[in-house]
């Protein structure tokens, strides 16, 4: 049954098409310019990004060359305008409610939260979602209805179990660690509220079981905290996000465990807190991606003063002041623009770049993957979470002395260092770093002088990690001329995997 609020949020969608229309639009435009498949006007930014105010179109599909109109990505650009707009609309009620807490900003009205009920609370902020992609609020395979029961905006959402017959299981008893029963012979699964309803038709031999939890959602959408279990539950959810579809394969669900025993070692940096994933199992029943799930460890309790803030939310409104919650931070700071910048990149860069270079293991460091703790603004701790998009270089690894064998298939792994190296300058360099440089120049940041901090980092990082051949090789590759870009429309056109393209890198000419 709908909330009234949630009646209220679908009545006022379509006041917000054209807003979600401009939004999707925009990102779409900047995304062609960066791939070299169409230019736009506009200032350029580190690594090709133009920020395009107006794309001249009232439907983002009309800006597709022929050779993308034939594929999914008009549909998929439909349905972000469509979710978007009610997502715009259900931020509005949010904001409103905000403004009349008398809080003085975000961060006030979240100062009594435990950390992570904070961090899911601001994770909400981010209501456009992938701060690059076209498709960020693609929700494919969900009506109107099932955005207002489960989208982001979604106080909180329901999870299910099943039982699953022990032979087509595989990974840990998870009814077990999270106090279900489940009849003699099978185990107890939970399943996301909407993917309940999609095994329960495809799989009508599995019994329901009668226990029910309540999940928050989260950015990641298929993640939810749930404040009972005092620990995230990472459930398959059959719907298409940004480009890809959100089950989950059984090697995401052995490798984790395995891996957060091994990178906390790796890591060795007491400014790095890892959020483990100490279980997780799968049904091996039709594709092998339906029922499964993933435990992930909650961040906490913190330092005395220290707040979590989610990287996705950064480049959010404040829904009191309206200013940027990094402008907000980096006044709270007292620091000069170019100093705050470098106090947060020397946060985030130094233990990804070693872990790359020293271990072969290349972190998925963009925003949505990293929760950043402040003390009176000034950054101070970061938190990883989510190792399925990681990739692991497995000579590297081996030859730095550490045995470890990834799940049969498994697509983290690799041998071959530009891929290693590709994830690592996408993610933490041009969708993490490019973003909170670019949202600071906003409020008068030097953009070029604070490349120009990143690229002294850079060379500090690796002058410590001395002049091995993957040392010099890494820091060739990271300040080239040109890096890698994800291409995330030109994937469409292709079908395909990571697919990238070379972009101009401000950490060659810094």
């Amino acid at each position: 049954m709908r909330t009234p609020a949630g009646n209220a949020a679908v009545e006022a969608a379509p006041q917000f098409h054209t807003q979600a229309s401009s939004t999707v639009a925009a990102r779409l435009a900047g995304a062609l310019h960066r791939e070299g498949v169409r230019r736009f006007g506009g200032v350029e930014h580190a690594f090709d990004r133009v920020e395009v105010a107006d794309a001249g179109v009232d439907d983002p599909v009309d800006l597709l060359p022929p050779e993308l109109e034939s594929g999914t990505l008009p549909a998929e650009l439909t349905d972000a305008v469509e979710k978007l707009s009610l997502a715009y609309a259900r931020r509005a009620i949010d904001d409103r409610a905000a403004r009349k807490s008398g809080a003085a900003d975000i961060f006030a009205l979240v100062a009594g939260l435990r950390s992570d009920d904070c961090v899911v609370r601001l994770e909400k902020l981010g209501t456009e979602g992938h701060n690059l992609h076209p498709c960020g609020r693609t929700r494919l395979g969900w009506t109107m209805h099932d955005a207002m029961a489960h989208d982001l905006e979604s106080p909180a959402t329901t999870i299910g179990f099943v039982g699953v017959p022990v032979g087509d299981y595989v990974g840990d008893d998870l009814g077990e660690r999270l106090g279900v029963a489940a009849p003699d012979g099978m185990r107890a699964v939970p399943v996301h509220g909407w993917q309940l309803g999609l095994v329960v038709d495809r799989y009508e031999e599995l019994p329901m079981l009668p226990r029910l939890l309540a999940g928050s959602p989260t950015a990641a959408l298929r993640t939810l905290w749930v404040p009972e279990l005092g620990e995230y539950l990472k459930l398959s959810l059959d719907i298409q996000v940004t480009s890809t579809r959100r089950t989950i394969s059984i090697a995401s669900t052995r490798n984790g465990p395995l891996m957060s025993g091994l990178l906390p070692d790796l890591i060795e940096d007491d400014r790095v807190l890892l959020l483990a994933e100490p279980a997780g199992g799968a049904s091996t029943l039709g594709s092998g991606r339906d029922l499964s799930v993933i435990v992930r460890s909650a961040i906490g309790e913190l330092r005395p003063g220290e707040l979590p803030v989610p990287g996705s939310a950064l480049a959010a409104a404040c829904p009191i002041t309206g200013e940027r919650l990094i402008a907000l931070l980096a006044a709270r700071s007292g620091l000069a623009p170019l100093d705050f910048v470098e106090e947060y990149a020397r946060l985030l860069l130094p233990p990804v770049l070693r872990l790359s270079t020293r271990f072969g293991v290349g972190m998925e460091a963009h925003l949505q993957n990293c929760v950043m703790t402040f003390v009176e603004g000034r950054p101070s701790r970061l938190i990883l979470r989510d190792l399925a998009g990681l990739r692991l270089h497995a000579g590297r690894l081996a030859a730095s002395g550490h045995d470890f064998a990834l799940w049969p298939g498994s697509v983290v792994g690799t041998d071959d260092d530009e891929v290693l190296l590709s994830k690592v300058a996408y993610t933490a360099f041009q969708a993490h770093l490019g973003e909170v440089i670019l949202r600071l120049a906003e409020a008068g940041l030097d953009e070029a002088a604070a490349w120009t901090r990143v690229r002294l980092i850079v060379d500090e990082v690796f002058d410590d990690l001395g002049d091995s051949e993957h040392a010099k090789g890494d820091h060739a590759f990271l300040t080239a001329p040109t890096v890698p870009h994800k291409a995330l429309v030109r994937m469409r056109l292709a079908g395909t995997g990571d697919l990238y393209v070379p972009v101009r890198n401000p950490l060659h000419a810094a």
